[in-house]
């Protein structure tokens, strides 16, 4: 059997709502939906890989109509297969994407190829007739984990959200079976933001931590005047306070705050992650890493991000991947990483999991379906299957 890819398709959807964070809103954020179809058929139906965009950087359209689906379906299909001939070779269909792109210039290309290359994992999976996450495990050599930590993303600023809103939507986040919440800082005065914090402290209690996301808002000034805030606090995490790419404020930004921190997620290559661990003042001991394979070209290029951290001396399981999406939980789950983000009432339908999962102790459990899942969710797998009907 050859396999070949025989269309991609992709559709600009609004996943736009009235939050905003320190740094942007999302009043008119999109996602670019993409179809890989193959000629293969399972059970009947052709299979299709599907992928998508992580929020916070917008569709992908022009870049995947224009640049990259064209390669997929100029290039001799017989230079994208696996050494049985019998399935893609994400690989190589990765360096088909990247052909005639000079290196560097980590932007918007590494969303539109990371789509693309999510939808090729999921139909490479799907045609193995395996889970996303237990392939992942096999080819590494390793015993895939379907339970994953994932913690609740939220505390977005809102028009008219006081702090018994806030404390609400904290709280119904912990009736979800979470135990970490994460909300925003930066986007008001910092004797506003500590009102906020304590705020929700004393709505979790002992029950859950909380993190608290910059979003890369601060100048170091700023950054360390909060940093002396925080450290007040038994935070789960301090995250991007400022620049992704300004390592020095992140190194000097440990002098003064001896708690967790994060960062990682505005960086889009293993180059820019081996930069952060270089001169970025990191700590494998407590601080974790947020790079998101939908930003950042994919799951091939994740892996290598994976190879550059181990030989710099950093565990998998400090990595919790930004995005709140199905490609990083089975990432999680084949590849032993610390977790996954979760945004349980945003960015939907393409955010949350499979019908069915629940979070429990702050866990949830993978489905053994085909792929990355996205099938059994079945809002979501209702527009994939229109795009790709």
């Amino acid at each position: 059997m050859s396999v070949r890819i025989v269309d991609v398709r992709e559709i600009t959807k609004p996943i736009a709502s009235p939050i905003r964070n320190a740094y942007i809103d999302f009043s008119k954020m999109t996602t670019s939906l993409v179809a890989v179809v193959t000629d293969v058929v399972r059970d009947g139906k052709t299979v299709v890989g599907y992928g998508f965009n992580s929020n916070g950087r917008y569709g992908q359209g022009g870049l995947i109509r224009e640049r990259f689906a064209p390669r997929l379906l100029e290039a001799d299909p017989k230079t994208m297969l696996d050494a049985g001939g019998d399935n893609l070779d994400p690989d190589k269909v990765w360096a088909t994407l990247m052909s005639n792109e000079k290196p560097g210039g980590h932007g918007e290309r590494s969303v539109a190829v990371g789509t693309i290359d999510m939808a090729v994992w999921d139909a490479v999976a799907k045609i193995a007739g395996k889970p996303l996450f237990r392939l992942l495990a096999e080819r590494h050599g390793l015993k895939a984990n379907p339970r994953v930590f994932v913690y609740a993303a939220g505390g977005y600023y809102y028009p008219g959200k006081d702090l018994s809103a806030l404390r609400g939507e904290m709280r119904s986040y912990l009736d979800r079976g979470y135990s970490v919440v994460k909300m925003k800082i930066g986007g008001a005065p910092i004797a506003e933001d500590r009102e906020r914090i304590e705020a929700v402290l004393k709505e979790i209690g002992s029950q859950a931590q909380l993190a608290v996301d910059a979003n890369g808002r601060f100048d170091l000034e700023t950054a360390v005047a909060y940093a002396k805030m925080l450290r007040d606090y038994p935070l789960f995490w301090y995250e991007e306070a400022g620049d992704p790419l300004d390592f020095q404020l992140q190194a000097a930004l440990a002098e003064f705050y001896p708690g967790p921190m994060a960062t990682g997620e505005n960086l889009f290559s293993h180059q820019d992650a081996r930069n952060l661990i270089r001169y970025g003042g990191m700590r494998p001991d407590r601080d974790w890493l947020q790079f998101d394979c939908a930003l950042s070209y994919g799951l091939c290029e994740y892996q290598r991000t994976l190879g550059v951290l181990k030989t710099l001396g950093w565990s998998p399981s400090r990595c919790i991947p930004h995005g709140g999406h199905q490609m990083s939980l089975n990432i999680a789950a084949g590849l032993g990483l610390g977790g996954n983000e979760s945004y349980p009432d945003l960015f939907q339908p393409y955010g949350g999991f499979p019908d069915g999962v629940r979070v429990e102790n702050g866990h949830i459990t993978m489905p053994d379906l085909p792929g990355i899942g996205f099938e059994g969710k079945s809002d979501l797998y209702t527009e994939m299957k229109a795009l790709a009907s």
